[in-house]
């Protein structure tokens, strides 16, 4: 059995996994990342975060075809398969793909190919090769991710029965498709599909879609899902499933059954530490197979860490990769180790979602004396050139301060307009004001200059 040395051993390359070892590595550590699959990106690229939002990309550029007057005077409508919309996507997942491969070479990282499992505190073997191999390290970070939670009372071998991860595979375009549970990957496919041109039903488990956003965001994208035909129905609970050839039929606790050609189940994940050898170490994952770490990344055993989707909130791919730097930040004792905690949401449903910061609910609850200030997409001209006057900026500051509290963004380019709030809330004392918005000048037209109007429509409240 062959027999390696390193200082840092990564277990898994998906974002939190490839931040860990490229900061590991140019800190003078000896690196290897281990990788179950043949390919590197994890569930990132080749499932998750790349897939979707490409597949996203595409089926908007369609409804801007369908719905532009000027595209429609050259000809009709047109409709596209799922599978051809996804071949798109699968172009990105390959420029992904060699382009993280290469970052392993050039830092002469060694990607290990096989699957992972803690022999001691110091040892893991690397199955799955013809011939095993032992890796002894000094430090470990476990970045193995997540899957979609399957119950076990739904059989997804049903041809016409899906998750997250299988979705990608579906090789038709359903009329009708039933998606359980209404979060983030719920609600992204829910705006896929009916841009398709698919009929949706989007079954909540909750009172209200993504109840973690902004009251008035969280109803803003309710209203654009119904307004595209997605029939949404909350505070339901899942009792079976059922498919056959023709369709499948879901059964609701309340009593109601809903059936179409296609069944996605969207509720949950699981970290991916089955099979690790944990036990080998001492450490126990929660019923959801996710690992508890503090506010260094590290587990209940000192020299190993975990970061990433493997231990929960926020299940982000940027936060992931922050996550995974500040592990060997850590490790390295840099200066620039943080524990991630702002971390901006961006939402990629049509139209996009995107906030940091607190939310009136949430500044309300503490009795903080806020004010808000709106610009609405409709009235800036940028939004009319382009046709995408869907959606609103939202500024929550406080009103005796001027503190930039939170930042909401529903509409088109929303995941880009927020980091420029972010960047403000980010400065210390009084660099962060409202007074920053009304005294910049912004290219016009732009979409930034929301920020200029929101800003004068707070300043207009306060008295």
């Amino acid at each position: 059995m062959a027999e390696h040395h390193y200082d840092v051993v990564v277990i898994g390359s998906g974002p939190s996994g490839e931040g860990a070892a490229m900061n590991a590595t140019k800190h003078g550590k000896r690196v290897a990342i281990i990788e179950d699959k043949p390919t590197v990106g994890g569930n990132c690229t080749h499932w998750g975060t790349i897939p979707s939002k490409a597949l996203r990309h595409s089926v908007k550029q369609i409804i801007t075809f369908n719905t532009n007057q000027m595209f429609r005077d050259i000809g009709e409508p047109r409709w596209f398969s799922f599978p051809r919309v996804l071949q798109n996507a699968q172009k990105v997942i390959g420029k992904q793909v060699k382009l993280r491969t290469g970052f392993y070479a050039r830092n002469r990282i060694d990607l290990i190919n096989g699957r992972a499992h803690f022999v001691d505190n110091n040892r893991i073997e690397v199955r799955g090769n013809k011939s095993a191999e032992t890796l002894y390290f000094k430090q470990a970070i476990i970045a193995t991710g997540s899957r979609p939670y399957m119950p076990p009372d739904i059989d997804f071998r049903h041809h016409r029965i899906y998750n997250s991860d299988t979705i990608l595979n579906l090789s038709h375009t359903p009329r009708t498709l039933i998606i359980f549970g209404a979060g983030v990957i719920g609600s992204e496919y829910a705006s896929i599909f009916s841009g398709l041109g698919v009929k949706v039903d989007l079954i909540n488990p909750g009172s209200r879609i993504l109840s973690f956003l902004d009251d008035e965001i969280s109803d803003a994208l309710s209203y654009h899902l119904r307004n595209n035909g997605v029939l949404v129905r909350h505070n339901e609970e899942f009792e079976s499933v059922k498919g056959d050839d023709h369709g499948v039929v879901l059964s609701l606790k309340s009593g109601k059954k809903v059936r179409a050609d296609a069944f996605l189940w969207a509720a949950g994940r699981t970290g991916n530490t089955d099979n690790l050898g944990l036990d080998n170490i001492g450490l126990e994952p929660n019923g959801r197979g996710q690992l508890a770490v503090d506010k260094h990344y590290r587990t209940g055993v000192e020299n190993i860490y975990a970061v990433g989707d493997v231990i929960g909130w926020p299940s982000l791919a940027s936060a992931a990769y922050d996550q995974g730097r500040s592990a060997a930040s850590d490790i390295t004792h840099d200066e620039y180790f943080r524990f991630v905690d702002d971390v901006p949401t961006g939402i990629y449903t049509i139209p996009e979602i995107s906030s940091v910061g607190k939310t009136e609910e949430e500044l309300t609850q503490a009795r903080v004396p806020y004010d808000v200030g709106k610009a609405f997409f409709k009235d800036l001209a940028r939004a009319q050139i382009t046709g995408e006057a869907v959606g609103m900026l939202k500024i929550l500051f406080h009103r005796e301060t001027r503190q930039i509290l939170g930042i909401h963004c529903f509409g088109d380019q929303a995941a880009e307009i927020v980091h420029i709030g972010q960047a403000i809330m980010n400065q210390e004392g009084e660099a962060n004001t409202l007074d920053y918005f009304i005294n910049t000048t912004f290219n016009y037209p732009t979409m930034a200059e929301a920020y200029r109007v929101a800003a004068l429509n707070g300043l207009n409240r306060i008295f």
